[in-house]
């Protein structure tokens, strides 16, 4: 009976992590759709306004090894507690800034750290309540950020043609408050027994590794680089994918509707190849699954009708969406689940990094050359880089070898 209970309540710590990635990650992918309101209304440049973007994933990259790490030693709740108040403040501080740098500021810095404190914390716990079906539990965590266009962005939007951009973005950092803090609650550390077993069924590693030994190892420098290359690979193509379409001729509107697709398909390719991880193992999901995506960005180099962006859209976000949560199942299988929050918040940090690189380096091959060819043949290249990466992998025997090796 102790069993299932444990089980059961298991999905309900899988679920609060969704509603707490769709929030977080939302309110950041969110000032796509502030954007216009903003530097109209302010007078500011888009480039200044996007440059709160950048700092999202900048920051949040290097909070989430420290997340991690305090999630560790202190409990997962504190942390995304800690990290629901950090965001509604920031939202409330930013709509009421009054100058593009207190905008970055608050936006930018805040909301960026506070995104950091739920990816990477809810995912390791989520690993460690499930054990049966793992990789299915942390894609479901991941899953909130391919329901975030769906949700945060969409409401954005109405309440921005409703009211105006600073009464907006009040509401929605009310609103994050109102949503995640009493989520908060329903997070409870997993019991012993059950991070046990599941270390023991997963083939993790007996060994009580240190962070410090963790870090040094080829499996984590690996993982990490393989992360960034995904991310790096992908950001510029999805950050850019309205602009592109418009360019292609097709209307803003319908360009939207073409990214919106893409982030509900990313949620169907969690699941999907969540799944079949569980069966199958992660890593050759990973491998093909960052093939896909490879040769998806490619394809943006021929697309031009909206038809043939739909098409991509659903084949794209499986790809790119249903990677994601991998990582962090190959991180519990080689580190286990006592140390997880802190390596995996390393590899969501040089994530992270990448997150940041393709937005940036997508506006500048457009203003140098007019058009994103060049972004998508990089993108390219950078994802193929991804896929041998991922090749590179150990296998489950060899990784035992090395490790134990590592520890001798």
């Amino acid at each position: 009976m102790s069993k299932t209970t444990r089980f059961d309540y298991g999905w309900v710590v899988v679920g609060a992590g969704a509603l707490m990635t769709c929030v977080g990650f939302g309110t950041m992918l969110s000032l796509a759709v502030f954007l216009q309101p903003i530097s109209e209304a302010m007078g500011w440049s888009r480039a200044g306004v996007s440059a709160a973007a950048t700092l999202n994933f900048l920051c949040m990259g290097f909070a989430a090894f420290l997340w991690g790490t305090l999630s560790d030693r202190f409990g997962t709740r504190m942390v995304v507690l800690a990290g629901s108040l950090l965001l509604g403040l920031g939202l409330v501080t930013a709509s009421q800034a009054a100058s593009l740098w207190q905008f970055q500021l608050y936006f930018g810095a805040l909301i960026g750290v506070a995104a950091g404190s739920f990816y990477a914390p809810m995912m390791a716990l989520a690993s460690a309540w499930i054990d049966r079906h793992r990789s299915l539990a942390v894609a479901l965590v991941s899953a909130g950020m391919g329901v975030s266009p769906l949700t945060v962005a969409p409401s954005a939007s109405w309440l921005i043609t409703a009211y105006d951009w600073r009464t907006a973005m009040l509401v929605i950092g009310i609103a994050a408050w109102a949503l995640l803090i009493p989520a908060c609650f329903l997070v409870r550390p997993a019991p012993q027994g059950t991070n046990v077993a599941g270390a023991t069924a997963a083939g993790a590693p007996e060994t009580e590794w240190t962070v410090a030994q963790a870090l040094r190892t080829p499996q984590f420098i690996t993982l990490a680089a393989a992360h960034f290359a995904c991310c790096a690979a992908h950001s510029g193509p999805i950050f850019h994918m309205v602009s592109y379409a418009m360019i292609c001729g097709i209307a803003p509107l319908t360009a939207v509707t073409v990214y919106s697709l893409a982030g509900f398909s990313g949620l169907g390719g969690r699941l999907l190849l969540g799944a079949l991880a569980d069966r199958l193992g992660a890593k050759p999901v990973l491998v093909g699954g960052l093939f896909v995506q490879a040769l998806c960005i490619a394809t943006y180099l021929v697309v031009a009708q909206l038809g043939e962006f739909y098409a991509l859209s659903i084949v794209f976000g499986l790809a790119y969406g249903g990677v994601m949560p991998l990582y962090a199942v190959l991180v519990r299988e080689f580190f286990g689940a006592r140390i997880m929050g802190t390596v995996f918040g390393a590899v969501s940090a040089f994530a992270s990094l990448g997150m940041a690189l393709g937005p940036w380096a997508g506006g500048l091959v457009f203003d140098i050359s007019h058009g994103y060819t060049w972004l998508h043949a990089g993108s390219f290249a950078i994802g193929l880089a991804a896929v041998a990466v991922a090749l590179s992998f150990p296998s489950k025997r060899q990784q035992s070898l090395d490790l134990g090796r590592a520890a001798a």
